[in-house]
């Protein structure tokens, strides 16, 4: 018998939510095969068998809290597998959050509707009424005649006397994911400790739209990946965290950390929720490079592969509501950082360039700092360097 047991998760990371077993008991598995994946406040992990054979005991069931090194199950090794009791569900590759169909309880079996009396039989007969379709107010649920005529001379009056559904009986609870209740933990703590304050600008973005326009084919025939905005607005932030080391720095008790290297935090939506994968390094890396981190963050997480040393660490947070549809946000420090920058949906706009209005495609920028640190003239500068940058790219190319 083979034990199966929580493993290693990662610095800090001391216990895991079993979210989903992909294998029951009496089933068989080979070697590597997934057999349990694990939720984490930070990543989601699939628990591999240690060997072949069939899944004789699961100890640990779907929801259950485990610390590193518990016992999950176990399995009889190269036992022949009897037809399990449920099927093998297939074997997973996405880490969700359960949908509320999916964890909604089961009905109950419609009973069956108490007999008519004739004389209701003859009316029902009459009116051509489904009797299925009417409330009875009668001893035991019973259709009467009162019933039957209320339902077709005052419909709404009938619906408004059977009254709708109590709302506790129209409502779901679902446990909150670990992580959606870390990310709930350190937002709150982002709040209750930084001293939060939000500037705000505008991007005209028509350099940068004209730049793709032009080099986004032969840019992808080149490095197999597309030429998108994040790696402008990254190299951008890089340009002024490089001018204004304050805002690349973290305030640990009573002293001041600056940090001489740029890890840039992405925000991505996965399904599990909120997850900030790094950049490691993001001065020296290309565009073309930043474009591929990127892109590849954003499968593993929405496959739920993110390594837990790919979430931490990070010197400065970028976050793009844009993607979604925001024109305007306030958005939340990432702690320990200083700093965030939140980017936005591109909307025409008239704009007065010089004496003239013009139509540009603008872009609303908002970086939230902690004011303890960083003060009001250094986080405008920051945005104004960012915006410098991003409506004349080649200060991004000479470090200007």
């Amino acid at each position: 018998m083979v034990d199966i047991r929580v493993p290693t998760l990662g610095e800090s990371v001391t216990e895991a939510t079993v979210a989903k077993w992909f294998k029951a008991v009496g089933e068989s598995v080979a070697t590597d095969e997934p057999l349990v994946e694990l939720e984490t406040d930070k990543v989601t992990v699939e628990v591999p068998a240690a060997a072949s054979g069939t899944i004789r005991e699961i100890v640990a069931k779907e929801g259950a809290t485990v610390a590193v090194g518990a016992i999950l199950g176990s399995i009889a090794e190269g036992a022949v597998a009897t037809k399990s009791t449920k099927p093998a569900p297939a074997k997973a590759t996405v880490s969700k959050v359960a949908s509320p169909a999916a964890i909604a309880p089961s009905k109950p079996a419609t009973q069956a509707a108490p007999a008519l009396s004739p004389s209701v039989r003859r009316v029902v007969a009459e009116q051509k009424v489904d009797p299925a379709s009417v409330v009875g107010t009668g001893p035991g649920g019973r259709l009467t005649k009162a019933d039957v005529v209320m339902h077709t001379t005052r419909p709404e009056a009938a619906k408004v006397a059977s009254g709708p559904r109590p709302r506790a009986e129209r409502e779901e609870r679902v446990r909150m994911s670990r992580l959606r209740q870390r990310v709930a933990q350190r937002l709150k703590e982002a709040q209750n400790t930084a001293a939060m304050l939000t500037t705000f600008n505008e991007v005209d973005m028509s350099a940068i739209l004209a730049l793709r326009n032009q080099h986004k084919d032969s840019f992808e025939a080149k490095h197999g990946v597309k030429l998108g905005f994040m790696s402008f607005f990254v190299r951008a932030c890089v340009v002024a965290l490089k001018e204004l080391p304050a805002v690349n720095a973290e305030i640990d008790g009573e002293d001041v950390v600056y940090k001489n290297y740029y890890d840039i935090g992405v925000a991505v939506s996965a399904p599990q929720g909120l997850v900030v994968p790094i950049i490691r390094d993001a001065d020296a890396l290309s565009f073309a490079a930043i474009e591929k981190t990127i892109g590849e963050f954003g499968v593993r997480a929405r496959d739920g592969k993110l390594k837990l040393e790919e979430l931490t660490g990070g010197t400065f947070t970028i976050s793009n509501g844009g993607v979604f549809g925001s024109l305007l946000s306030t958005p939340i420090i990432n702690p320990p950082q200083s700093a965030i920058l939140g980017m936005h949906a591109i909307q025409k706009r008239p704009v007065a360039i010089g004496d003239q209005v013009q139509i540009r495609p603008m872009m609303y920028v908002a970086l939230s700092y902690d004011h303890r640190l960083i003060d009001g003239r250094e986080a405008v500068t920051f945005l104004v360097r960012v915006k410098q940058c991003i409506e004349d790219p080649q200060r991004i190319l000479l470090d200007m």
